[in-house]
């Protein structure tokens, strides 16, 4: 069987045409595999097709054209066991207001045929926090007890792959560390597969071991987080000078600038030259200096360099 969590071959959505205007394409031929094991980041502008991706995985949106194979399974020839593969927590509060979270659960199990001693649903809502809301009807509970509720309900058929689409936009800090300290666990522990979509770059850079990044339906690149922010070789070396400069020193390798609190920021490429080449320039031009540190391109970086040029 194959090794990955998901293959997706030549995939392609397109919308109807409307008032004159041509089809639209939601996503344009996107390849793309995911490891098992793993914890992927899909990242992307609003409007990427990342939602429109993540609803054709779970058999949410009927694709146009290409193939999807999810943990092994072709998601034409084998749809209920590749939809039994994949538990996704939606970016919407999709929940019945009178259902309480136990018998969300119980039902969700229901649809997909667990009997009723392999069930554990109890089990599930004490690892999101919901254990003393359990019998509570959903419509009384908070916005981040909400989307607690939804992933346990992503959880409730014990997946090989969970998705989840935007899962802290908009929630406390408390909810966001409780939520990644249960997917670090179950990734840890259970071997699942993680599929995140964020906006929060920062979060990506810290919890994905592998990131795509999509935009305009289409992948533009995909790679191991740390390879990524080795694309951008952008360095900057931050002068607090002891004295103002008048004049900023100019070198064909350093691109000079001052900002508004009077530091200098003498910015280089690693594979042009050193940090101790910068300072030495630095030194040569006269500036006498106070204090210095280093800075680097992060995901928001590369992110933004790649979305640009896409």
């Amino acid at each position: 069987m194959t090794q990955a969590a998901i293959e997706i071959s030549n995939l392609v959505k397109t919308y109807a045409p409307q008032h004159n205007q041509p089809e639209k394409y939601a996503l344009k031929g996107v390849d793309l595999t995911i490891p098992r094991g793993s914890i992927f980041g899909l990242l992307g502008p609003n409007g990427a097709g990342k939602s429109t991706m993540i609803n054709i995985l779970a058999g949410l949106v009927n694709k146009t054209s290409g193939s999807i194979r999810i943990w092994g399974f072709d998601q034409d020839q084998s749809p209920r066991q590749s939809r039994a593969a994949i538990g996704v927590m939606p970016q919407e509060l999709n929940l019945d207001p009178f259902f309480t979270p136990r018998g969300a659960l119980e039902v969700q199990a229901g649809l997909y045929g667990i009997p009723a001693k392999d069930r554990q649903s109890d089990a599930i809502l004490e690892m999101v926090g919901l254990t003393d809301k359990a019998h509570a009807y959903a419509r009384t509970l908070s916005g981040g007890m909400r989307r607690r509720l939804l992933l346990a309900k992503a959880l409730v058929h014990h997946p090989q792959i969970l998705v989840l689409d935007e899962p802290t936009a908009g929630v406390d800090i408390e909810l966001r560390q409780m939520l990644w300290q249960n997917v670090r666990r179950l990734n840890r522990e259970r071997g699942m597969t993680i599929i995140l979509t964020t906006h929060y770059l920062e979060e990506a850079e810290e919890m994905c071991d592998e990131i795509a990044i999509l935009s305009q339906g289409q992948i533009v690149t995909q790679d191991t987080t740390k390879n990524l922010l080795g694309k951008l070789d952008a360095k900057a070396l931050i002068i607090q000078p002891a004295h103002p400069v008048s004049q900023l020193p100019q070198s064909d390798h350093i691109t000079t600038t001052q900002r508004d609190d009077g530091s200098i920021v003498f910015s280089y490429r690693a594979q042009d030259i050193t940090a101790d080449d910068v300072l030495q320039f630095v030194k040569s031009s006269g500036i006498t200096i106070a204090d210095v540190r280093t800075e680097q391109a992060d995901l928001e970086d590369v992110f933004l360099s790649l979305t640009k040029s896409a």
